[in-house]
């Protein structure tokens, strides 16, 4: 299986800003970004350099891969996706990549970043509306059960990343109850709820050209 396995806080300092990779490293003051808030390399403290306009579509497009954790294959492969659906290209991105089993583990508290939930998922932890499923792209639909099997809710990891989301709290369009380690699937996240940070506009852009 493929796997981008550049070091997390390199890409962070890449985009100039959190993307939360790390689970609970990102909410401390030894994140990367709150103690180098420059780029990586030899030369990330002298890149002032002004960007061209395919490296400024460029950089909006890797910055929903790696908040997402997709490799290029499978972010074109739902772009395409997107723009054959009813509605807006780039909010049906979005929802897309939300939409994924290992981002809406995430999102309920499974995992403490996308790559710890993935890893449950991958390792047979999660149930959809009962079945075993252990595919991070697997989409997920509204009014679906996505539940932790007995023997991961046991796990400490996952334990701690369920407080931890629990006092953070949960996003809207997901419903929890971290007792049981189970939660529902509500609907499709609405475009007002993603993060304002992330310009879905210059990926349509990028790909129309």
């Amino acid at each position: 299986m493929a796997r981008n396995l550049d070091p997390k806080c390199r890409q962070c300092r890449r985009e100039g800003e959190k993307l939360f990779l790390k689970g609970e490293k990102c909410f401390t003051d030894k994140c990367a970004i709150e103690r180098r808030s420059y780029a990586p390399g030899q030369h990330g403290q002298k890149s002032g350099a002004r960007l061209s306009d395919y490296g400024v579509h460029l950089r909006a497009k890797q910055k929903i891969r790696r908040v997402y954790g997709v490799l290029e294959g499978q972010f074109r492969r739902a772009f395409a996706e997107a723009d054959r659906k009813k509605g807006q290209t780039g909010e049906n991105l979005l929802q897309l990549l939300e939409s994924r089993l290992d981002s809406v583990a995430y999102r309920m508290g499974f995992g403490a970043s996308r790559t710890e939930a993935r890893q449950v998922v991958r390792h047979n932890g999660v149930l959809v509306n009962d079945r075993r499923v252990n595919i991070p792209s697997y989409t997920v639909c509204p009014g679906d059960v996505v539940a932790l099997t007995t023997s991961a809710r046991e796990h400490l990891r996952v334990k701690t990343a369920l407080k931890a989301a629990e006092s953070r709290g949960f996003p809207e369009w997901v419903a929890v109850d971290v007792k049981e380690g189970k939660g529902t699937f509500k609907a499709m996240p609405q475009r007002a709820e993603l993060s304002p940070t992330l310009n879905e506009g210059l990926v349509i852009e990028l790909y129309s050209k």
